[in-house]
């Protein structure tokens, strides 16, 4: 009942407001932290401190809520903020609509989603990007912290979105060795619910070309469900000097954006559904 009265307050309503996510805490958290990181091992220091301070709490109220009669409805609350779809599929249509407006209004609206420079993206490549962005967060923010919430309760919801905060932050590669521990612990907590997100996305028929695709990014994970996409939808998405996905097919247009939007959105509210009612 708890994951079925998230998934209804995020379709309905998306995120709570800036001052109640802890989502905000926890980057506030990290950018204090930031300075103080020095190397590798520091790094692993204040990342674990920050996980006991965000993922202990959450572990004990799950325990203290779970048998209480209304605990289920407070759980669900608590749970909300730990994911997001609604929000997700209206960034990236947003990015859609930006682009009918005029080329710069576009790269300035896909710069919230993503985090490479959009300075001098073509229309295509603006498209491509928010394809990319909505594939890979089908897994980032949904699919991996509602099997978290399902595997270890709410205390576990905790910790993936604060790994994959901690890695948003301080995993950059450029960050070295500093971010090296965050970007490791992200992968790991990711390796099954990108691969999980890959196959539910991409067509049986064509799960044999998955992996092929999937490995031509950098990330040991992302690449799932971004080839899975583009298989899917029957396009090319790409980073410029980096890779290319699915490369013979022709760049998105709007209406496949349009249909990438409906088909995550479906996805998504279906997996968390059927979760949900497995929990029950």
């Amino acid at each position: 009942m708890s994951l079925l009265l998230a998934l209804l307050l995020d379709a309905l309503f998306g995120e709570p407001p800036s001052r109640l996510h802890p989502v905000v805490l926890m980057g506030r958290y990290l950018g204090w932290a930031w300075p103080r990181v020095r190397g590798f091992w520091s790094g692993a220091f204040y990342w674990t401190l920050g996980a006991i301070l965000f993922a202990l709490p959450a572990f004990l109220l799950d325990l203290l809520l779970r048998p209480l009669a209304w605990g289920w409805a407070l759980l669900g609350l608590l749970l909300k903020p730990l994911f997001s779809l609604r929000m997700l599929l209206s960034e990236v249509l947003a990015v859609e609509r930006a682009l009918g407006e005029g080329l710069e209004a576009a790269r300035a609206r896909l710069g919230r989603i993503v985090s490479r420079k959009t300075a001098d993206l073509s229309p295509e490549e603006v498209r491509e990007a928010a394809l990319e962005s909505l594939a890979e967060n089908l897994s980032d923010s949904l699919l991996a912290p509602l099997l978290y919430f399902a595997l270890l309760g709410l205390g576990g919801a905790a910790l993936y979105r604060y790994a994959n905060t901690a890695d948003a932050m301080w995993g950059y590669p450029e960050h070295g060795e500093r971010g090296a521990f965050a970007a490791r612990a992200d992968d790991l907590l990711n390796l099954l619910p990108a691969r999980l997100a890959g196959l539910l996305l991409c067509p049986p028929r064509l799960w044999p070309r998955l992996p092929g695709e999937a490995r031509k990014t950098p990330s040991p994970n992302a690449g799932y469900p971004m080839a899975a996409l583009a298989l899917r939808l029957g396009v090319r998405l790409r980073k410029r000097g980096a890779y290319a996905l699915n490369p013979l097919a022709p760049s998105p247009t709007p209406r496949d954006l349009r249909r990438g939007v409906w088909l995550v959105g479906g996805l998504g509210y279906a997996f968390g559904g059927l979760l949900g009612v497995a929990l029950w």
